[in-house]
């Protein structure tokens, strides 16, 4: 089906309590406020909005300090690492101490954009420092880390393991195999699935969502991107989620409102609610 003929979004038939875990509210189209009302109609009960930026970060803090169903979290992501001067840090740092900041995110390793536009992204060494300056206002704040990783399994895990150990780590839009999966479980980090575990293609996601112990799960949708099927290519936005939960919750064997509940509580624990 291309993308003209591809059918409007719609939400999956309403589950009550579900939450998004990693949603960019500012990126998505409407205001904050009318995507929440959506959202909450789907059954939608929580979302935490995600900056990617100064700008973005700053976003986020101000839908959550206007709407209760709102939470932020506040980075600069790692593909612009270099943007981490001194007078971000200072902002980031007087953010992560904010009440309604729940997680300091996205930050993380990204070796796609390096290898595919090195030109305009940070390149390793500068996003391993900013990442390991993220992890420790983390830790000073008590906040979640947020971690975003995209093809940079091995780096991450190096990193993680010798750095200062936050109070939760968060592995947002889950993408990577399985052993990674296992790895990272072990480890105590808490998995979070977007639409992308919907796609035919991605069986080792939904067998990772499958392995991830209650506690350690959580889903999103990424806004505005990773739709989850039957509507991939389409804008996103939280109140999607629905179809994403209910192919989790059957890749776990459960019923879509016993894990709605799980990851309500998964998520009042990571984010300190």
């Amino acid at each position: 089906m291309s993308k003209k003929s591809r059918p409007t979004p719609v939400p999956a038939p309403k589950v009550a309590g579900l939450i998004d875990a990693h949603t960019h509210l500012a990126s998505t189209g409407p205001s904050a406020d009318d995507l929440v009302a959506r959202a909450v109609e789907a059954g939608v009960e929580r979302v935490c909005t995600v900056g990617d930026g100064l700008e973005e970060a700053e976003a986020a803090l101000a839908a959550a300090r206007a709407n209760p169903r709102i939470y932020a979290a506040c980075a600069i992501h790692p593909t612009r690492a270099h943007e981490l001067d001194e007078a971000a840090r200072a902002r980031l740092r007087e953010m992560a101490f904010d009440p309604r900041c729940v997680a300091v995110g996205e930050t993380g390793i990204d070796t796609y954009w390096i290898e595919h536009d090195p030109d305009s992204t940070a390149p390793l060494d500068v996003q391993e420092e900013a990442l390991r300056w993220h992890i420790d206002l983390a830790v000073d704040s008590g906040k979640a880390l947020m971690i975003h990783n995209r093809e940079g399994d091995e780096d991450l895990l190096r990193i993680l393991a010798d750095a200062p150990r936050p109070r939760e780590v968060m592995l947002h839009c889950f993408s990577s195999p399985v052993e990674v999966a296992r790895e990272a479980i072990e480890r105590g980090y808490v998995l979070s699935f977007a639409g992308n575990v919907t796609f035919k293609r991605n069986a080792q996601l939904r067998e990772a969502a499958a392995l991830a112990p209650a506690g350690q799960l959580l889903i999103e949708t990424d806004a505005p991107y990773m739709t989850p099927e039957p509507y991939r290519g389409a804008r996103n936005e939280p109140a999607l989620i629905g179809h994403t939960a209910r192919v989790v919750a059957e890749a776990r064997g459960v019923d879509v409102e016993k894990l709605a509940g799980e990851v309500s509580e998964t998520f009042d624990r990571v984010f300190g609610l």
